[in-house]
């Protein structure tokens, strides 16, 4: 029955995230909505900021529990992107309340994650150091991030996915290159 309810509280709140601005959603409003009282909303979440955070983090499972292990990354962003082409009014909403940082740390959470999966995949067999690994997952997750985050401020209008194709397009081949020369340069290294 907890997860009944917890649900239902997460599906109203959506829909009314849908509906108006997040700034004017009450606590009242979702239990009113629900059918439930104030207190029951607030046995499962102190405020409506934990039940955005808890939105995200299942969001965030979702995706790190799919075999993406042959994805590409535009793949990969397409799949974070998944709840927000879903409900584009009521990510418009959050991105433009004073919760916006949670929706820009889901998807940074998101990307980070997978954008570490992938340039591991792509040094597979490579002696490239750990720290290099790490500062281009950081590069390409802040490119993504940045990507997405103009994308919602300009209203979301454009076509993603015929954006993150002309970047794939115009950057393919640059993280091998970049692996490669970290190759290199450990060579170097252990020849010193």
């Amino acid at each position: 029955m907890a997860q009944f309810t917890k649900k239902a509280i997460m599906q109203c709140f959506i829909q009314m995230l849908n509906e108006s601005p997040m700034d004017k959603i009450s606590v009242v409003d979702i239990a009113e909505r629900c059918g439930i009282n104030r207190n029951t909303f607030y046995y499962y979440y102190c405020d409506i900021y934990a039940l955005v955070k808890e939105l995200f983090t299942i969001e965030a499972q979702r995706i790190a529990e799919k075999e993406l292990s042959c994805a590409t990354w535009q793949e990969v962003c397409l799949e974070a992107l998944e709840f927000v082409r879903e409900n584009r009014r009521a990510v418009y909403h959050l991105f433009h309340s004073n919760h916006r940082d949670l929706l820009e740390e889901y998807l940074y959470d998101v990307a980070h994650l997978e954008m570490v999966n992938f340039v591991r995949r792509e040094a597979e067999g490579m002696p490239v150091k750990e720290e290099d690994i790490n500062s281009l997952a950081l590069f390409y997750t802040s490119a993504l991030v940045g990507l997405v985050t103009r994308w919602m401020l300009e209203g979301m209008k454009a076509d993603v996915e015929s954006i993150l194709d002309n970047i794939g397009r115009l950057i393919t081949g640059n993280l091998r290159m970049s692996l490669e020369r970290s190759c290199e340069e450990s060579c170097r290294e252990a020849e010193a």
